[in-house]
């Protein structure tokens, strides 16, 4: 396992929460507008400017969320896979390594790659990227670039057994974990869509287990990638607690997706057969558009030509089942892809098509592929 990192915002963030479960609940208050809210703590970290050297040289950092939630596990399965099959030098080195650091799964990770020397990466929400002119980031399309879409993180809204749906949180305390994570920043977002006006307050899933027992507050909403571990093995409706359904609805249809949890993914919250429903978020792997030329810029395209040349490898049964729902080619409209991301996609897609008409000469190869490069470019 690789060496974790740790933005200098974490210390910050976590004293936040700690706060928070200071107070346990009765200061909180309703929440006006979701977007405004963000808008303004966005704006109070400060202006965009990417600074510094990064500490290694070889080395590049990959933001996350959770270290126990799904998105740090393929993260360090990420960085796994880089590591392996490289040449080392004569004291153990390697050309290319990937660090994952601990983040807040929400607006700073976007803000650590646009602001941290030794931030290189990050997994986020597409929801929450197409958010950020809104959310007080501004504009970043130029700043930032995607590399590939990945898989789903669904929405888990946990309750005690009397609150029978959604609607019943009208005017309720819900939890939506940490502040400014994806979840926070998201969950209140679909309550305010959904036209439901809670009293909001952050507090991580122990504490808010906690509370739900008291009865200080009526639910927690968690987003993470099923299954999530607490929720697989910690909890069962015996604790007077279940999962309840968040319906997809033509309010929530931008940058949002139909979900199901099933009684695979929790046996001990969901009966044999059953399943419930919820929405889901996208995630996608983001960079920093290095300067092409850049020393960064040719780390960068070199981890991508290792992760997708070997990407098949996580799809081998041993690794996160999620991986399985990844489609590399896939794309993000209005956002543009890592340029060498996106000719090792054209290349594939070349060599696939020249296969089942004989390769030829390799000099004719480079230039058939030229001239489809040009054909993709006018649109075919």
């Amino acid at each position: 396992m690789q060496a974790v990192g740790t933005p200098k915002n974490v210390l910050s963030v976590l004293l936040l929460v700690a706060g928070c479960m200071a107070q346990l609940i009765p200061g909180a208050t309703a929440q006006t507008s979701a977007l405004e809210r963000r808008t303004n703590a966005a704006n109070e970290t400060g202006p965009l400017k990417k600074g510094g050297s990064p500490h290694d040289q070889n080395t590049m950092g990959l933001v996350v969320g959770d270290p126990n939630g799904t998105e740090f596990a393929t993260a360090n399965e990420i960085a796994t896979l880089i590591a392996t099959g490289q040449e080392t030098g004569p004291h153990g080195e390697v050309a290319l390594r990937v660090a994952p650091m601990v983040g807040d799964d929400g607006l700073q990770n976007i803000r650590d790659v646009l602001t941290l020397a030794d931030a290189d990466m990050s997994v986020v929400p597409v929801a929450l990227l197409n958010r950020t002119p809104v959310l007080g980031l501004g504009d970043v399309r130029k700043q930032i670039v995607y590399i590939a879409p990945l898989y789903v993180e669904e929405f888990h809204l946990l309750a005690p057994v009397w609150v029978r749906n959604i609607s019943d949180l009208a005017g309720k305390t819900v939890n939506l974990g940490v502040k400014n994570s994806a979840g926070d920043v998201l969950g209140d977002e679909i309550f305010e869509r959904l036209g439901l006006k809670v009293n909001v307050v952050n507090l991580d899933q122990s504490a808010a287990v906690s509370a739900m027992k008291t009865g200080a507050i009526w639910a927690d909403l968690e987003l993470s990638s099923k299954p999530v571990g607490s929720l697989a093995s910690d909890i069962t409706l015996e604790d007077g607690l279940h999962l309840i359904a968040v319906p997809y609805l033509a309010a929530l249809e931008e940058g949002f997706l139909p979900a199901t949890l099933t009684h695979d993914d929790y046996p001990n919250l969901i009966g044999a057969g059953e399943s419930v429903d919820t929405i889901g978020a996208q995630l996608a792997l983001i960079a920093y558009n290095w300067p092409k030329g850049s020393d960064r810029y040719r780390l960068l395209d070199s981890f991508v030509r290792t992760l997708f040349s070997r990407f098949s490898e996580l799809k081998d049964g041993l690794h996160h089942p999620k991986w399985w729902e990844v489609d590399l080619a896939a794309t993000l409209p209005g956002w543009s892809r890592f340029p060498p991301a996106q000719r090792w996609l054209d290349q594939r897609e070349f060599d696939t098509f020249l296969s089942k008409f004989g390769n030829g000469a390799e000099a004719d190869r480079a230039r058939l592929f030229d001239d489809f490069l040009r054909w993709r470019k006018g649109g075919g």
